[in-house]
C-alpha cells in the first residue's frame, strides 16, 4: 500500500509504502504507527482480501484522526493492492539492480498495474484513480579516505539507506577500517569511481585533506553525473583547489560550482561526528532540491561565517 495523498500534517508524505505479509511480517510505514497496526488487524480479519487494488482514507473525521495519531488536520489516502503482481515486482527489482530508473503504473479503476522505464526522477502523481511512481535504484555514497570522519560518515550514511564505499590506498589506514556494511576499496580513487559507474544517484565526498589522492577522484567526479561532490578543507585550500582544477584540467567556472567546498554546511563543526552532520546535511539538501543557506561563492569571502569543516 502507498500513501497516494495527504491533507494537512501527515506523518509520511505521498510515495511512502507499507508491506504487509500474511504472517505477520511488516515493511515500510504509511503513518507513526497507529495506522499500520489497524492495517494489520484488517489483514488478519480478511477485510484486505480480493484481487484489486482499492483506495482507503484514514483521518476523515476528527475522531478518526485522534484515534490513529494523525496530526491536527491530517489525513491520509492510501492506494491498497491486496494482490500485487509478483512477476511485476521481480520484473522491478531486476531492474533497479540494473539501476534503472522505473516508472511505476497502477489504475485502480481498470485494476491494472505496469511498470515502464522512465527516462527522468519524477514526483509521485495521484488523480483519485491513476498512481504514478518513478522508482530508482539505491543511492550510493563513495568516501575517499577511512579517517574518523569517514567512520562517522559511513555510519549516518547508511542510516539513510546509502550503500556505502570508502575507498583509501594507504597501508596505515585499509587494515583499521572497521565499520559494517561500508566496503573498503583499496585501488586509486579516480579507478575507484569510474569502476563504480556513477549515475545521477551517486554522491562522492574526499576526506583525505592529500591532493595526489582528493583532486585524483574530483577530476572524475566533476565530469560525471553525481548528484554532489565535495571535499575537505579550509577556505583558502578550497580556493587553492579550485585554482589547481582550472589552471592544469581546464575545468571551467560552471564545472567548479558543483564542487562543494568547504565541504558541509556552515554550523560552525569541529569534531569528526559534527563534520559528518554537516556533510550528510548538504547531501540531504542538494538531494532533495532544498536551498542550501550559503553558496559556495559566498562561503568562500566569508570571513565572519565559520564553515562546517573549517579545517586546515
Amino acid at each position: 500500500m502507498t500513501v497516494a495523498r495527504t491533507w494537512g500534517s501527515a506523518p509520511r508524505p505521498p510515495g511512502s509504502w507499507l508491506a504487509l505479509r500474511e504472517d505477520g511480517l511488516v515493511q515500510g510505514s504509511v503513518s507513526g504507527g497507529c495506522v499500520e497496526d489497524d492495517l494489520i488487524a484488517r489483514m488478519r480479519d480478511g477485510c484486505l482480501c480480493g484481487s484489486l487494488p482499492f483506495v482507503c482514507r484514514y483521518g476523515v473525521t476528527k475522531d478518526e484522526a485522534t484515534r490513529f495519531g494523525l496530526p491536527c488536520g491530517g489525513t491520509l489516502e492510501l492506494v491498497v493492492e491486496p494482490a500485487p503482481d509478483v512477476a511485476l515486482l521481480k520484473a522491478l527489482a531486476e531492474r533497479l539492480a540494473r539501476r534503472e530508473l522505473v516508472l511505476r503504473h497502477v489504475d485502480v479503476a481498470r485494476g491494472t498495474t505496469s511498470i515502464t522505464s522512465a527516462q527522468r526522477d519524477s514526483a509521485l502523481t495521484w488523480d483519485g484513480t491513476r498512481l504514478t511512481m518513478v522508482y530508482g535504484p539505491q543511492w550510493r555514497l563513495l568516501i575517499v579516505g577511512a579517517g574518523q570522519v569517514s567512520r562517522y560518515l559511513a555510519q549516518m550514511a547508511q542510516a539513510l539507506d546509502y550503500d556505502v564505499t570508502v575507498c583509501d590506498p594507504r597501508e596505515e589506514y585499509g587494515p583499521t577500517w572497521d565499520v559494517p556494511g561500508a566496503r573498503l576499496a583499496t585501488t586509486m580513487p579516480d579507478d575507484t569511481l569510474l569502476a563504480m559507474a556513477p549515475d545521477a544517484r551517486c554522491a562522492v565526498v574526499a576526506l583525505t585533506h592529500d591532493p595526489k589522492l582528493d583532486d585524483m577522484v574530483l577530476l572524475e567526479a566533476l565530469r560525471s553525473p553525481a548528484f554532489y561532490v565535495g571535499a575537505l578543507g579550509s577556505h583558502l585550500n578550497s580556493m587553492r583547489r579550485r585554482e589547481r582544477l582550472a589552471q592544469y584540467f581546464d575545468f571551467t567556472e560552471e564545472a567548479l560550482a558543483r564542487l562543494h567546498g568547504p565541504v558541509g554546511l556552515p554550523i560552525g563543526s569541529h569534531t569528526p561526528p559534527e563534520i559528518a552532520v554537516a556533510i550528510l546535511a548538504e547531501m540531504t539538501a542538494v538531494k532533495n532540491g532544498a536551498a542550501l543557506p550559503v553558496t559556495r561563492t559566498t562561503a568562500a569571502t566569508q570571513t565572519d561565517h565559520a564553515s562546517a569543516c573549517e579545517v586546515p
